[in-house]
């Protein structure tokens, strides 16, 4: 587990380091990368990620490793989203199994649509409220981490 770490994390951080890649932009990166990569959209991530790092002037590939590394909490973290939103916005939340989906879809195909379109845009809501404070939180955490690496470049800009 550990050189998978090391691999996976660690290594292309200091590659970035070694680059001349400020640990405050690393940071940022980690930061922007992760709460991009929960988005409530599957398969907008990318170009999201790709979005920010243009406008903030970050490391397009630190931004998308930490966007590719929780992926997997996209998915888990769909569901809670979408009856977060839904909460929000005080809607009965969509029956999200796959069964449910199913039978919502051949009862009234355009209906069902609408239905995950607004659940979607709920979710999207939520995000914008949990987003923010976690990208702050994760870039204060992620900072120091940064600077603890076994790297000792040039570069001053904390």
């Amino acid at each position: 587990m550990k050189n998978y770490f090391h691999i996976i994390i660690r290594d292309p951080i200091i590659t970035l380091l070694k680059q001349g890649i400020t640990p405050k932009k690393i940071a940022l990166g980690l930061a922007f990368g992760m709460v991009i990569g929960i988005f409530p959209v599957i398969g907008s991530t990318t170009i999201l990620c790709t979005v920010a790092a243009i406008i903030f002037r970050l490391n397009l590939p630190a931004v998308q490793l930490f966007n590719w590394l929780v992926y997997p909490l996209q998915v888990l973290l769909l569901i809670p989203f979408f009856h977060f939103g839904d909460f929000l916005f005080g809607v009965e939340p969509l029956p999200l199994s796959a069964q449910e989906l199913v039978a919502m879809f051949q009862a009234d195909f355009w209906g069902s649509i609408l239905s995950l379109w607004d659940t979607s845009m709920h979710a999207i809501v939520a995000w914008l409220l949990v987003g923010p404070p976690l990208a702050l939180v994760l870039y204060l955490i992620g900072m120091p981490l940064v600077k603890r690496l076994p790297f000792r470049g040039t570069s001053t800009d904390a």
